[in-house]
């Protein structure tokens, strides 16, 4: 794994309803230069996604208060076009079926618990990356 952080800071929303996944994501976030905010109640994810504003929102898909897939399909409803990187995360919905019922709810990414730490920065540092060349913004 590279040293290298990504130039972009992120705004990132980790909602899980375990504290300690919601704690360990974050400090591996912040760690890479991203600011970090955290819910871990669904019902909490909406008000925070108005606030904040994230470019990036990784969702448990089985919370209290309001699920994943409802999370993802009211983001992508209320921000449209400019709706942030949706990624799923779940250690009880694994099935392929079910990673395609996420992709048409809205998400982008599906991660299967315990995710490799490497694979979401990967995924977040292609993410900025994108978000550079589309700005049109070089890190160099």
């Amino acid at each position: 794994m590279s040293t290298q952080r990504t130039t972009t800071r992120l705004r990132v929303l980790v909602a899980d309803d375990d504290r300690d996944t919601v704690t360990l994501l974050a400090v591996i976030l912040r760690d890479e230069g991203h600011e970090v905010h955290t819910a871990l109640r669904g019902d909490e994810v909406l008000e925070l996604d108005r606030l904040v504003r994230p470019d990036v929102v990784i969702l448990d898909i089985n919370m209290p208060g309001m699920s994943g897939y409802a999370l993802a399909h009211e983001i992508r409803a209320r921000r449209g076009s400019i709706a942030p990187l949706l990624i799923a995360m779940s250690g009880q919905w694994t099935q392929k079926h079910e990673q395609l019922l996420a992709r048409d709810i809205g998400f982008d990414e599906y991660l299967l618990k315990p995710c490799e730490p490497v694979l979401l920065i990967r995924m977040l540092r292609g993410f900025a990356l994108r978000q550079q060349q589309a700005n049109g913004t070089d890190s160099a």
